[in-house]
């Protein structure tokens, strides 16, 4: 008999083939795409296309995960030294072929995933529900193709969660929509009739400013402002509202004439960073022509620099030097690198001011005044949440404490300078700084005054009715 011709023994049962499930095939692919952060990465890329909103989100979505994975990859895992889950145990379709050589608790897969999901998701809450399912799949495939532990997964995504919510209690997540501001009536002004809009031709990106406006609002007096020149002189007739066309030192020109003769203020983002308009939510001509025509309107507190009008911010010292740094390389860096950038360059070449501030002596090396409270706390606040909270908000960096300059940059680029001793700050509705130093340069909202060895700040007992947006 050949052996070919030999029976089957009935005895003997073949080995069974590992036949991969198509989920099998797809958490396979999953881990490996997540492996180093590359699935984010991904993501993260597509957010920083597709919008402002979701910029941030990316940002923070990926400082999150950075820093979940150092304390998941190199805080913990070393110090607790789990050994990987037996391979045998795991159905060999799912196996990914060698298994980390690393700790296996916490997961760090886990740990970037839920530290970028919630961050993201903390700038960005419509992204939560792509987000997290995706973050919670990347985890469990972990478990599933054998590499991890059940209570690893579980312990790397804590890790992940806790980091994203320290950061955002250190960087604090910019609100959606404007700030808040007091109950105010204003006119609806259909078509813009009675609206008088001074335009600064020069300002920033207001080329075609006057066009886009002519044409949303047909009936509204647009004038051309000459920087120098007294905008008095331009509004010879009292119009029932005041619009402006330009950057925020020319906003707040004309927020000081309307605010004379008790009229409402339009402000149409024409400049080259328009704070004050995005505070309102005015973030294009058609928010703003919105309000106007449909009466929606507010009411915001009015600073003075010895009499001189600002809505966002004011300085002395050192202060003015950097924020023309970080203006200029804003657009090619972000703001937060080149506010770092700025803040170095400042204070590496720089020497201490000695300024009396509402009577008490500090060495300084940058003080700043905001129109009201500015979040985050520290060198670099970005926005506030109110504008009529009826304060100015004096943050500053000393120069008395030991290593201040180098510890004010580290904290101020990290984020935690407020945490620091090297931070001061006070509110106060009115506020008398004066250098010991010799005359020093002032500036507000963008425009760089003379210097001055003294300057009076305070918060207007009556407060500036303004068009905002209805969010």
């Amino acid at each position: 008999m050949r052996v070919t011709d030999v029976p089957p023994n009935p005895l003997i049962v073949p080995a069974p083939v590992a036949v991969a499930r198509p989920v099998d095939h797809a958490l396979r692919i999953l881990t490996k795409t997540a492996d180093h952060g590359r699935l984010w990465m991904g993501v993260a890329a597509v957010g920083a296309l597709a919008g402002r909103r979701t910029r941030r989100g990316a940002i923070r979505g990926m400082a999150s995960l950075a820093a979940a994975s150092f304390v998941s990859n190199v805080v913990l895992k070393p110090l607790f030294g789990r050994r990987r889950p037996d391979p045998e145990r795991t159905h060999l379709a799912r196996r990914i072929g060698s298994a980390p050589w690393t700790s296996s608790f916490p997961s760090g897969h886990s740990a970037s995933a839920a530290a970028f999901a919630t961050g993201a998701t903390l700038e960005v809450p419509w992204a939560g529900p792509i987000l997290v399912p995706l973050a919670a799949a990347v985890a469990y495939s972990r478990v599933h193709v054998g590499v991890h532990y059940r209570s690893d997964v579980w312990a790397g995504a804590a890790v992940g969660i806790t980091v994203a919510l320290i950061g955002r209690a250190m960087w604090p997540v910019k609100p959606w929509g404007p700030a808040l501001t007091a109950a105010g009536t204003a006119p609806a002004l259909p078509e813009g009739e009675g609206l008088t809009v001074i335009l600064n031709a020069k300002s920033g990106s207001s080329d075609g400013a006057a066009d886009s406006i002519a044409r949303s609002l047909p009936k509204a007096r647009i004038l051309e402002w000459e920087p120098g020149t007294d905008i008095e002189d331009l509004v010879t007739d009292l119009p029932r509202a005041l619009g402006v066309a330009g950057g925020d030192g020319t906003v707040a020109a004309v927020a000081q004439l309307a605010h004379r003769h008790h009229l409402p203020l339009a402000v149409f983002p024409a400049g080259t960073f328009n704070h004050f308009a995005k505070a309102l939510g005015l973030d294009t001509d058609a928010h703003t022509v919105a309000s106007v025509e449909n009466g929606i309107a507010g009411m915001v507190d009015l600073a003075t620099i010895d009499g001189v009008a600002f809505l966002n911010t004011s300085s002395i010292g050192q202060y003015p030097e950097m924020v023309v740094r970080r203006d200029k390389y804003a657009r090619r860096m972000g703001k937060w690198p080149a506010t770092a950038y700025a803040l170095l360059r400042t204070l590496r070449h720089e020497k201490p001011v000695d300024l009396v501030i509402n009577g008490e002596k500090h060495p300084v090396w940058i003080v700043f005044i905001g129109n009201g409270r500015y979040v985050p706390r520290g060198l670099a606040p970005a926005w506030r949440d109110q504008l009529a909270g009826g304060v100015l908000d004096v943050q500053y960096l000393r120069a008395d404490k030991k290593l201040s300059r180098t510890r004010a940059i580290l904290y101020s680029i990290i984020g935690v300078a407020r945490l620091s001793k090297v931070y001061g700050e006070l509110e106060a509705a009115h506020v008398k700084i004066e250098s010991l130093s010799g005359a020093k340069p002032v500036a507000h909202d963008g425009e760089i005054t003379e210097p001055k060895e003294s300057v009076e700040l305070a918060i207007d007992d009556r407060r500036l009715i303004v068009y905002r947006s209805r969010a």
